[in-house]
């Protein structure tokens, strides 16, 4: 038959700026290198096949009409999600399924199979109501690969947990999928704007191993305890040739497990091909300290190998569609050698649903996971994140290491679901603490609060740690016309917190007067050496982290050294209910115990005593595991899991303090700068975290205000009443509504 060719329309996926349309985004352009960035980012796990196809399939329905005129300029909405996960069940049937979740959910999220929701369930999805047609055009440009050419799932399975296996690698495609979209969406506004590339080059794992080793060698074994250290440090780098998975560094307080863990982290993740360490860090306040540690460790790889992540600024579904350059800090990929971030973001991005959350998750994969301080993670989802660890050993090539002075008992059978095979790091930690004993610990009963100010105007160095905010800044009030009184509250943002510390240290350096009362931020990570600590009644980890702020060096006596456990007799100082239980546990287990009491077999009879009081049902309070079992692969409850998995009880809400220059300056720029994910991470060091009544509390009173608004919403809220903000107390608020909700943090 004759006559003229038919002329094949064009598809697009985005849209540039000439009205010939000869700089926009073709759409096989855009699926293929999306579907070929995800299979890339897939293969450390062996999911390269099923990630490719997501890309492949992403945005099909983009070959509709109604999308080709809408992203023409017509105002109308169309669902182009929606259609590539109907192909994928189609032609992929159960695999097809999983893969549906992160296809359809590529910007609004990934949504419960069945159960309703926020979102709009998978299953109404897939049923294709009220889509555009698809055009047959894109089997012209896009092929996918047969059923038969697909090799068996990339896991190795676990009979008690094969939904939550099956689910996990659903996040972790969608992972693949949303930063292979992102990346390359922005390649192309990259190109035809002609703005250069804001992915820099990062060091690689073996320079930085090189410039650790340059400053380990000006360590000096010039005391008993930097001996010990020394001998910590040699042995652990011994065992980075182990197999990688599942490892415990069990080292005293002050044994110098910081640096010892970076190095065998690098040592194992070269000898092994692993593509960088994670450092998950329990408390926000301590992160940008141990960043900086790591930084000066490295020398001048430092600033580039490091980035610091936590969840100082939320992602928020509202602010999601407002926002057009959406926060780079919370879209952050990850991409970094070393990660520095916390508990929250780690584990809670591990249970996400939102594409900001969950676009790092395969860069977990390949990784030497530091968790530190093991034992603070929260009891109620202990079961949830002890599966999570020991999935992403088995199945996405990690080696996690649960680093601590006090190791929680998470292993198998004693701990149900626990993890097994877990390889200790320390030489002999038995011995090792019998070596490092340099405290006393005694208790000493009720005190009063005047008998408690008087145990702390007798002594000239002396700290103090209770258990809540309003406590704290009691006891502080009290003491604060002493010599030397020093406050260190979470109210204080952690440049201020930084800069206490700094005066404390030089004070305790220099023979001078100090007397510092704090929370138990203090106990994790934060290098200070007191004679004489005292602690209010807590959990018998809590007792040997407070015990490694005294006589830290050793370079004091055993009997000047002690640590003094009292209970507060004022109820409005009762410790919530959780600190109550801990300190039971702690008194039951300590009154049938000779020797030292921070031993590490007294440790683990503390925590095997505190779960069984707890419960298995207690150490998994919302029956996550047993939900996810129950749905099957149909009706993976995405939504549900994101909404429940909270490391935080209570909402946290960021307000940013113009505490000097620099951060004044970083607020300022946010008026005008192009993109705000740097500038963010400037402003980390400027966050307190509040309850979100005190929060509501201080905007009501226009105490807070949004930063450029038009452009971010309520993103960035910042501090406009300097008077709320003390050099002593940080940000205080005295309505009794806002300190009531503080009573009970941290």
């Amino acid at each position: 038959m004759g006559g003229k060719a038919l002329s094949i329309p064009q598809f697009f996926a985005h849209s540039g700026a000439n009205p010939d349309k000869s700089d926009w985004q073709p759409l096989a352009e855009h699926l293929k290198s999306v579907g070929h960035l995800a299979a890339e980012k897939a293969g450390i796990f062996g999911g390269q096949q099923l990630a490719g196809i997501a890309g492949l399939l992403h945005d099909l329905g983009k070959y509709t009409d109604e999308f080709q005129r809408r992203i023409s300029g017509d105002l109308i909405r169309v669902d182009h999600a929606t259609r590539g996960a109907m192909l994928a069940v189609e032609r992929y049937g159960a695999l097809g399924r999983l893969l549906a979740y992160g296809i359809a959910g590529h910007h609004s999220g990934l949504a419960n199979g069945r159960d309703p929701g926020e979102c709009s369930t998978l299953e109404e999805r897939l049923k294709g109501q009220s889509l555009p047609a698809l055009l047959d055009q894109w089997q012209n440009e896009i092929q996918l690969p047969a059923m038969s050419e697909l090799g068996p799932l990339p896991i190795k399975p676990v009979r008690e947990r094969q939904v939550f296996q099956l689910a996990f690698l659903a996040r972790m495609l969608f992972s693949c999928l949303v930063d292979a979209d992102f990346l390359d969406t922005e390649a192309y506004y990259d190109r035809i704007e002609q703005r250069p590339s804001r992915r820099s080059a990062r060091p690689s794992l073996p320079h930085l191993q090189q410039a650790l080793n340059v400053h380990l060698a000006g360590f000096r074994a010039d005391s008993p305890v930097n001996r010990i250290r020394a001998d910590i440090l040699g042995h652990v780098r011994q065992q980075a040739v182990q197999e990688p998975g599942l490892f415990s560094l069990t080292v005293p307080t002050g044994g110098g497990k910081t640096l010892a863990s970076l190095a065998f982290a690098l040592d194992h993740a070269i000898r092994h091909g692993l593509r960088r360490i994670i450092y998950v860090i329990p408390f926000t306040s301590i992160v940008e300290q141990n960043a900086a540690v790591f930084r000066k460790a490295l020398g001048e790889f430092g600033e580039q190998a490091v980035l610091e992540h936590h969840s100082a600024f939320s992602d928020n579904r509202a602010q999601d569609r407002q926002a057009r350059d959406k926060l780079r800090l919370a879209m952050e990929n990850w991409d970094a050698p070393i990660i520095v971030t916390t508990a929250v973001q780690f584990f809670e991005s591990l249970y996400a649903d939102r594409p900001s959350r969950c676009r790092k998750l395969h860069n977990i994969a390949g990784s030497v996971i530091i968790l530190d301080e093991a034992q603070t993670l929260p009891l109620r989802l202990l079961r949830p994140c002890v599966t999570a660890i020991d999935e992403l050993a088995l199945n996405y090539r990690c080696s996690p290491v649960l680093c601590t002075a006090t190791q929680p008992a998470l292993q198998a059978p004693e701990f149900r679901g626990g993890l097994q095979g877990v390889r200790e790091l320390a030489p002999q930690p038995e011995q090792l603490f019998q070596r490092l004993v340099r405290v006393q610990v005694r208790q000493v009963g009720i005190l009063s609060d005047a008998a408690l100010q008087r145990q702390m105007a007798e002594r000239e160095q002396v700290l103090c740690i209770v258990n809540n905010r309003r406590h704290a800044r009691a006891l502080y009030e009290s003491i604060a016309g002493s010599d030397g009184a020093r406050h260190l509250t979470t109210l204080m943002c952690a440049r201020h917190r930084s800069q206490v510390l700094a005066e404390v240290r030089q004070r305790l350096h220099d023979g001078q007067p100090c007397r510092l009362v704090a929370t138990s931020l203090i106990e994790a990570g934060v290098d200070v050496d007191f004679p004489t600590v005292l602690r209010a009644e807590a959990g018998l980890d809590s007792i040997a982290q407070a015990a490694g702020r005294c006589n830290r060096e050793g370079l004091r006596a055993l009997e000047a050294s002690e640590v003094l456990v009292f209970q507060a007799e004022n109820p409005d100082w009762k410790a919530p209910q959780d600190l109550q239980q801990f300190a039971q546990a702690a008194r039951e287990v300590l009154r049938n115990t000779t020797g030292d009491p921070l031993a590490p077999g007294v440790i683990t009879r503390y925590f095997q005593h505190l779960y069984w009081q707890k419960g298995d049902r207690e150490l998994d309070a919302k029956d996550l595991l047993a939900q996810i079992e129950s749905k099957r692969l149909e009706g993976i409850p995405f939504e549900m899991l994101a909404r429940e998995f909270r490391m935080i009880d209570s909402m946290q809400c960021p307000v940013i303090i113009p505490f000097d220059d620099e951060a004044q300056e970083s607020l300022r720029a946010l008026e005008f700068a192009d993109g705000c994910g740097e500038l963010a991470r400037q402003l980390q060091p400027y966050i307190v975290q509040l309850p979100r009544q005190g929060y509501d509390a201080l905007l009501k009173a226009g105490a807070i205000q949004p930063v450029a608004p038009e452009r971010y919403a309520e993103q960035f809220m910042q501090l406009v009443n300097p008077d709320l903000y003390h050099a002593q107390y940080g940000l205080h608020w005295d309505n009794p509504t806002f300190m009531d909700v503080t009573n009970l943090v941290i």
